[in-house]
């Protein structure tokens, strides 16, 4: 696998999680782990994070 083609399936992947989370946020989504409530603002870093590295992913995978 060449360094462009992971970063081009790391891209979409983190596209991916950073759309979830947005739904999650749209929809209002209770989320629980291990009996604990995980509040919706965890949602809204995450966006932000994972979008940052989808967008960082696709510029590497799709730069010639």
């Amino acid at each position: 696998m060449t360094q462009r083609s992971f970063c081009l399936i790391a891209g979409l992947l983190f596209t991916l999680v950073a759309l979830a989370h947005l739904w999650r946020i749209v929809e209002g989504w209770d989320l629980m782990a291990y009996g604990t409530a995980i509040p919706l603002w965890t949602s809204w870093v995450a966006v932000v994070i994972t979008g940052i590295l989808a967008f960082y992913g696709l510029l590497f995978g799709l730069r010639k």
